[in-house]
């Protein structure tokens, strides 16, 4: 950028690529070369990209998690004196699943101009790679490390009527997946894994073929996204139908109707009169 088009004073959201490295916007990249100040999630991660592409930042400081209470003033107060700062995070949108949020709320309760640069986000790609319905959705970061923890969470989540979009680590992934298949029912989902890399791969199945799977081949490498259909009530016939005879091919007509109404909240009479129809079968109440 000349200085003709210098950077506005305000407070910079900047998003940054999640793996292919050719993912950065071209606005990013000015933005990155402008700014006085660049507030990163880790400065080394963010010197890699900024060597790439021959940019060298005026100021750059670590902003995280273990030192946000110490830096948020000093970092604030140049924003106050008429600085422009951007914050990074190591890889995606700033603020999605980061304290980032508090800076923002203090600079904009300042009455500090705040630009968000959009770009790459790990829980966009896989929820529309995910083939599941997106016209709502919840992102809902992290599930807790904890079992109980965990379940209390999936069952506040179990009746929203939107997608699920998690983050989880590789070595939770069975595990979340089976107590999402207990509370959530035979919901189909995506496990989204090393998105835009080299060995990119969204799995596709039921929360039970994708905890059975995983608990048999192990943690996968790379970082992790889950994107969970919502309930059934709130998706369309065929997927009803999809998420019936998958549960047909695990148990009883009757048991596999219960599952599903239980999981959806779908009358189960309205689930059973599908099953039935769905199995080709008699009702045994039916005396005809």
């Amino acid at each position: 950028m000349s200085d003709q088009s210098k950077l506005s004073p305000g407070l910079y959201l900047v998003a940054t690529p999640i793996g292919n490295i050719r993912d950065v916007t071209l606005r990013a990249l000015d933005v990155l070369a402008s700014v006085d100040i660049l507030a990163c999630e880790d400065t080394r991660v963010t010197a890699k990209l900024l060597r790439l592409y021959g940019i060298t930042a005026a100021q750059t400081f670590p902003y995280h998690e273990h030192n946000a209470e110490k830096i948020r003033p000093k970092l604030l107060a140049r924003l106050r004196a008429g600085a422009s700062v951007a914050l990074v995070s190591d890889a995606g949108t700033p603020l999605v699943s980061d304290p980032g949020y508090k800076l923002v709320r203090e600079a904009v309760a300042a009455g500090i101009a705040v630009y968000a640069i959009p770009g790459p986000s790990a829980g966009i790609a896989a929820l529309v790679s995910a083939g599941l319905p997106t016209d709502r959705f919840l992102f809902a970061g992290f599930p807790p490390p904890r079992q109980a923890a965990r379940i209390g969470v999936f069952k506040d989540l179990s009746r929203v009527p939107a997608s699920l979009v998690f983050f989880e680590s590789a070595r939770r992934l069975a595990a979340s997946l089976a107590d999402m298949a207990s509370v959530f029912g035979p919901r189909q989902a995506a496990v989204a894994r090393e998105l835009t890399k080299l060995h990119e791969e969204v799995r596709r199945d039921t929360l039970e073929g994708l905890a059975r799977h995983y608990g048999e081949a192990g943690p996968p490498r790379g970082e992790v996204v889950v994107v969970v259909a919502p309930p059934l009530s709130d998706v369309i016939p065929a997927d009803i139908d999809s998420l019936l005879r998958d549960a047909l091919a695990r148990m009883s007509l009757r048991d596999a109707a219960a599952a599903v109404s239980e999981a959806t909240g779908t009358p189960r009479r309205e689930v059973y009169a599908r099953a039935l129809a769905l199995a080709g079968a008699r009702d045994p109440d039916d005396p005809a």
